[in-house]
């Protein structure tokens, strides 16, 4: 069992209980025992984040072949092709920004669903481009979409999931959008890309399907009034052999005492600043790691360089590689605890899981909507600026210069990891908030 947080206020954290309850970790765990369902509604979630995974590298094979185009409306030039790469990320900024608004305004479930509209116009844009023009713009659909699932998605996940398995079902959105990526790099050895694009319409169909039988948010539900329906959602997810009635008052107690959206002058206060600066310097972090242009351009990369296998093997033998190893970071998340796998792993372990989950764990509720789509916004206008200068920072001054950048920025990444970075595993969202509120040292113990 978990020791309570010494010393905080309020009942549900009293720290010598005459009969304390169960903790949230140990009720998870019996809950996740009797009970599959979570996983199947994290599973229709993230599925969103295989499209996304999947369109974010889908230039990769793609630009080599436009660059060998013998239609002149097709063929690519060096910035014609910076700008197909790169649109994404500004698609993905437009669809942070918007989840500030729908996460709040639809709840996290049909944000998500949302999606589907723009990421279905695009792959259908460009599988019958015909002109430059219909691949920037479904190009810029598609990363619209993967801009709001990447803000709601991993929010829509920690809400739904008991804190015992949250690091485990925190890490499947980017398993997802890994595996999405792999998907792509293997069928661009199979198929040409108009076909590329049309599979791509595949997850996004089966994502509308699923979620439309899933519940939403407990948390979302109660913010807006509906209890008798929230307790219904949770107790759905939690197995209705389980007693729900503890963890439930415990989220309602929470709803209530953040019943109204956060004002400017309350996001000054520290226990919601900081949460959300820590939040936001991570993900600027992790895209500055570069991770985003070495995967919209990694055909292009091993091109250029003296690799023996052909470039379309390397490059999905590096989404083979990174599958693998987000898949570890899901498996021993909540055994090795966030902060150790930051220090101790790569990219995919590491920098690339965790963040998503951290950054919903540790947002407070009452800004937790606005901040995450906050976080995504800033995360890909970071993107977009490395990756449109990607190209002509390559080409000036050769692969060495970007990469020395991009390690650079690593070290900084650990600084701030050991400076700033709390630990939350096996911690329920309420102990979290529960912590940057009073400050207690205690709770990282």
């Amino acid at each position: 069992m978990q020791e309570p947080l010494l010393g905080a206020e309020g009942p549900d954290y009293d720290t010598f209980p005459e009969k304390p309850p169960p903790s949230p970790g140990d009720r998870a765990r019996v809950g996740t025992l009797q009970n599959k369902r979570v996983f199947l509604a994290t599973f229709a979630a993230v599925l969103g984040n295989f499209s996304f995974g999947y369109a974010l590298v889908y230039t990769s094979p793609v630009i080599p072949a436009l660059e060998r185009s013998l239609d002149p409306d097709l063929h690519l030039t060096k910035s014609q092709a910076s700008w197909f790469g790169s649109v994404f990320t500004l698609g993905a900024a437009a669809g942070g920004l918007s989840a500030m608004i729908l996460n709040d305004l639809l709840g996290r479930k049909l944000s998500i669903m949302f999606s589907a509209v723009p990421s279905a116009a695009g792959y259908a844009l460009m599988a019958g481009a015909h002109g430059l023009w219909m691949l920037l713009l479904g190009r810029t659909l598609t990363g619209f979409a993967g801009g709001l699932t990447a803000a709601c998605i991993p929010v829509y996940v920690s809400e739904i999931a008991p804190p015992g398995v949250r690091g485990a079902l925190g890490a499947t959105p980017q398993l997802m959008a890994v595996f999405g990526s792999l998907s792509l790099y293997a069928l661009g050895l199979l198929l040409p890309w108009r076909w590329l694009a049309v599979a791509g319409e595949a997850p996004v169909l089966i994502m509308i399907l699923l979620l439309s039988f899933m519940p939403n948010s407990p948390r979302f539900l109660l913010s807006r009034g509906r209890d008798e329906e929230a307790l219904r959602a949770l107790a759905w997810l939690r197995g209705t052999d389980v007693d729900v009635h503890w963890e439930f008052e415990q989220i309602q107690d929470n709803v209530r005492r953040q019943s109204s959206r956060v004002s400017w002058a309350e996001a000054r206060a520290p226990h919601v600043c900081r949460p959300i600066t820590v939040a936001l310097l991570m993900r600027l972090l992790q895209q500055l790691t570069g991770i985003t242009p070495i995967l919209v351009y990694l055909q292009s990369i091993f091109d250029s360089t003296a690799v023996l296998l052909p470039p379309k093997d390397d490059a999905a033998i590096v989404g083979a590689v990174r599958l693998l190893s987000v898949l570890i970071a899901a498996l021993t998340m909540d055994l090795a605890g966030r902060k150790v796998l930051l220090f101790v792993s790569g990219y995919a372990v590491g920098w690339g899981p965790i963040t998503w989950l951290l950054m919903s764990e540790v947002l407070p509720l009452r800004a937790r909507g606005v901040a995450s789509g906050l976080c995504v916004l800033a995360s890909w206008l970071t993107a977009f600026v490395l990756t449109k200068s990607f190209l002509p920072v390559v080409s000036t001054f050769g692969l060495q210069v970007p990469f020395f950048f991009f390690a650079a920025i690593c070290l900084v990444s650990l600084v701030f990891t050991g400076c700033c970075v709390p630990e939350t595993k096996g911690r329920s969202l309420e102990q979290i908030e529960s912590f940057f509120r009073t400050g207690r040292r205690s709770f990282l113990r």
